[in-house]
């Protein structure tokens, strides 16, 4: 799922839809204060990458999600008499 998303976002030609979001003047006016000192024309391209880098990063931590989920159901099959294959030591 996560590198499905990450070769998406890489994509120049994606469709876009356009929101609208309020925000407090205050954190509007710093916007576009950082953007001006990151070198950016307009604060909009700084929010975009704040929310891209921040959508990125919940993906990656929550795609793990299912493979927890996996491993759980799979200790209760197991139960606890079966060791994970990798954690066999050869001294049965």
């Amino acid at each position: 799922m996560f590198s499905e998303n990450l070769k998406e976002c890489s994509q120049k030609d994606r469709s876009m839809k356009s929101i609208t979001i309020s925000f407090p003047i205050d954190v509007v006016e710093s916007m576009k204060k950082v953007a001006r000192l990151k070198g950016l024309s307009e604060y909009k391209i700084l929010l975009k990458s704040y929310i891209s880098a921040g959508l990125c990063r919940d993906e990656y931590r929550y795609s793990g999600i299912s493979t927890v989920l996996l491993i759980e159901a799979l200790k209760k099959i197991w139960g606890t008499r079966h060791r994970h294959p990798t954690s066999h030591t050869g001294c049965d």
